[in-house]
């Protein structure tokens, strides 16, 4: 029989031991549960042909990771203001601070105080839902497709839903349109094609078992050329025509005017809702900048019926989360938007982002290692979040080339400890100074200070 290298792999608790040599401060459950996932690595490794590695490095790398608090803080130098994979919309200090203050203790979360009995939850959150858009009624649930979920569940559970073929998206992670409305429980109607999408559309798909008109926005593409569609206002006159509720998806949308800085029409929520729509749904960390959640706006007959259906609480919101809601919304209300980072990111003039620019620039200068060059250039920020889909901020960003990879410079900025998440084009690491916050210039000084050519 050939020698199998397996065989000669460290057992568990040899690595155990050499990582606790390595680093005492290593918890126990970490230093077990490291060895295991890198002898099972170098196990694999080997079954596809190529030699078992240093285990004992890999164990340690893993028990590093595995003993740090997750999520990890990190710097976004890549100028989208709300990154999906970095969190989206970062919260305004004072609702992180209310939020945590609430999670440390009891609170009146279901409790109301003048009665001594049970409360709601949402009472105070839907209350400042109606003063800043208008609508009759409001309700929030914990994520944006869970809104659209249960809109379509409490509307239109075993009836036809009709919707554009061009807007059944699909969002990130594989999401699609079509699953939820199968897991809602409705049947699908298409109308139109991909491009082109007519008023005659819906109104000949029409019958008696139709449940609602959906319109669903395209917020991670875009279309142009030969394309047709039918608007919100003119949807709404054809579901009042038959006696259809129409369900707007707007994904992200805004209750601050923010079209005089620039952004499309349709991201006002209070301008959508003016339409007449019976259930409006949009995210909460997207140009709201609050914490994740889904907000759905409407007629108190439709959000009515919503908050009594079973799914209101399956996917009801958790307290931290109401609780930066409240003190989000409460900016908005108090006449205090700027408090709230993405709203500042997205109203912020161009100059003062040169100047933040300008300022990294000139103090990477002092402590960029020899081989490196660093130069201040013009760039696009997208929006980002699958919200408006090619609109771009105008911002700057500091450059940073060298004889080696810029790919190999991202890489090793990522490694930083706190890691520097920057963009990489035409061979350069580029430092987009939209989406830097307060100290983040301090953290990619670190970080630059150990680059190395090698």
């Amino acid at each position: 029989m050939s020698d199998d290298p397996r065989r000669h792999l460290p057992s568990v608790d040899r690595v155990v031991r050499g990582l606790a040599e390595a680093d005492p401060a290593l918890p126990e459950w970490v230093r077990l549960e490291a060895a295991r996932w890198a002898i099972a690595r170098a196990r694999t490794r080997i079954s596809q042909g190529n030699p078992a590695g240093d285990v004992t490095g890999s164990a340690l790398a893993t028990a590093r990771e595995l003993s740090a608090p997750s999520p990890r803080g990190v710097v976004n130098a890549t100028g989208v203001v709300l990154h999906t994979n970095l969190g989206r919309s970062v919260l305004s200090s004072e609702a992180a601070d209310h939020a945590g203050q609430r999670s440390a203790g009891y609170s009146d979360l279901e409790f109301d105080l003048a009665t001594g009995q049970r409360g709601s939850r949402l009472d105070r959150v839907e209350t400042l839902l109606k003063v800043l858009s208008g609508a009759p009624a409001g309700l929030a649930v914990n994520n944006n497709a869970a809104a659209l979920l249960l809109a379509l569940a409490g509307l239109a559970r075993g009836r036809e839903v009709i919707v554009s073929r061009g807007e059944l998206v699909e969002i990130g992670g594989s999401f699609r349109v079509p699953d939820i409305m199968e897991q809602a429980g409705v049947r699908l109607v298409e109308v139109g094609t991909t491009n082109r999408t007519h008023a005659r559309d819906y109104e000949d798909a029409i019958g008696a078992d139709t449940g609602v008109l959906l319109k669903v926005h395209r917020s991670n593409f875009s279309q142009s050329g030969f394309v047709t569609e039918v608007g919100l206002p003119e949807l709404v006159e054809i579901g009042r025509a038959h006696g259809i509720p129409v369900v707007d998806d707007l994904g992200s949308g805004s209750l601050l005017d923010l079209r005089p800085n620039g952004l499309p029409e349709d991201t006002f929520v209070p301008a959508r809702l003016a339409s007449g729509v019976d259930v409006l749904c949009f995210s909460g960390d997207k140009l709201l900048g609050g914490p994740q959640a889904g907000l759905l706006l409407g007629s108190a007959d439709a959000i009515g019926r919503l908050r009594k259906h079973p799914l209101a609480r399956a996917l009801r919101m958790d307290k931290l989360s109401l609780a930066a809601l409240d003190r989000t919304l409460r900016h908005l209300a108090d006449g205090d938007a700027d408090a709230i980072p993405t709203v500042r990111q997205l109203r912020e003039p161009a100059d003062a982002v040169h100047a933040r620019a300008k300022r990294l620039e000139e103090r990477l200068r002092k402590v960029l290692p020899g081989g490196f060059s660093v130069s201040l250039v013009e760039t696009r920020a997208p929006v980002g979040g699958g919200s408006v889909p090619g609109f771009t901020l105008a911002s700057f960003a500091v450059a940073l080339e060298g004889a080696g990879s810029a790919d190999r410079v991202a890489a090793a900025l990522r490694a930083a400890p706190t890691p520097v998440i920057a963009r990489v084009e035409s061979g350069r690491v580029l430092l987009d100074a939209k989406t830097l916050l307060e100290g983040d210039d301090a953290r990619i000084e670190e970080a630059v200070r150990a680059l190395s050519l090698d």
